[in-house]
């Protein structure tokens, strides 16, 4: 099982495939198992990095709340390419993934090649729709905090994170989940919003066409991102890779080809 220590914590990651390095990374309650269903088609013509988040099963699930935020999470993925000696990448995410993507551009654009924003978007502007979210996710941390996986797993919650296997959620550590309920969930402010049209690399926006929660924060991003290309997927809820893995992974494998 590969793991690196990089920024003072254990991190799982695996590398499939040669060429350009393309990074995916998971939604919340995800892993690198999360994305299995792209690893055949894009490992063949890309070196496909995945690995699971801090707080996530084989990853360390630091105690202190503290060491959980967008830039920390960020800033894993930029110590990550470098023990990979991968000075550039594709990067991409699904949900909490992409907002980590978007965090990383932000902070390193000299190192992203193109972005992959899928099933995801920049926060809220609106202060009460922020915090009605920053409510539900402090209610989702003490379910973890009090509960444990099971009663995560049992709730409504983790229906949203079908992308992720029954058996494989209940791995995770509920103290690593609920710090990241807190700390990187939480979107404090409209800063990635305002700077999408900042962003400077071709870009992919894709999400299900059942992902109601996030369609119209996909729009938000494909109108405000510089060139970006919108593809929604039909019949797709929030893990559109997962509920139709070929459209997706054509949809990468095309925007790549012409872009890159």
């Amino acid at each position: 099982m590969p793991t690196a220590v990089l920024n003072d914590i254990r991190l799982y990651y695996e590398v499939h495939g040669q060429g350009t390095p393309l990074v995916l990374m998971h939604g919340f309650a995800g892993t690198a198992e999360s994305w299995k269903p792209q690893i055949p088609d894009l490992s063949a013509r890309y070196r496909l990095i995945l690995y699971d988040a801090r707080g996530h099963w084989r990853s360390e699930s630091p105690r202190s709340a503290d060491l959980y935020s967008h830039e920390v999470f960020a800033e894993d993925l930029r110590a990550l390419l470098d023990h990979l000696s991968a000075e550039t990448a594709v990067v991409g995410g699904l949900s909490m993934g992409g907002v980590i993507a978007l965090t990383f551009y932000f902070a390193h654009p000299q190192r992203v090649r193109a972005l992959i924003l899928a099933d995801t978007g920049p926060g809220f502007r609106n202060p009460e729709r922020r915090a009605t979210w920053t409510r539900s996710r402090e209610a989702v941390a003490r379910l973890l905090e009090e509960g444990g996986m099971a009663a995560f797993a049992r709730s409504k919650h983790a229906e949203l994170d079908y992308y992720t296997a029954p058996d494989i959620m209940l791995k995770h550590d509920p103290i690593g989940l609920a710090h990241v309920n807190r700390k990187v969930l939480v979107m404090p402010d409209s800063q990635l919003i305002d700077r999408l049209p900042e962003v400077a690399v071709p870009t992919l926006v894709v999400v299900g066409a059942d992902d109601v929660d996030f369609l119209a924060a996909s729009e938000v991003m494909a109108r405000k991102i510089p060139g970006a290309a919108h593809i929604v997927i039909p019949k797709a809820g929030h893990g559109a890779n997962v509920d139709q893995p070929e459209a997706f992974n054509r949809a990468i494998l095309d925007f790549l080809a012409q872009r890159l």
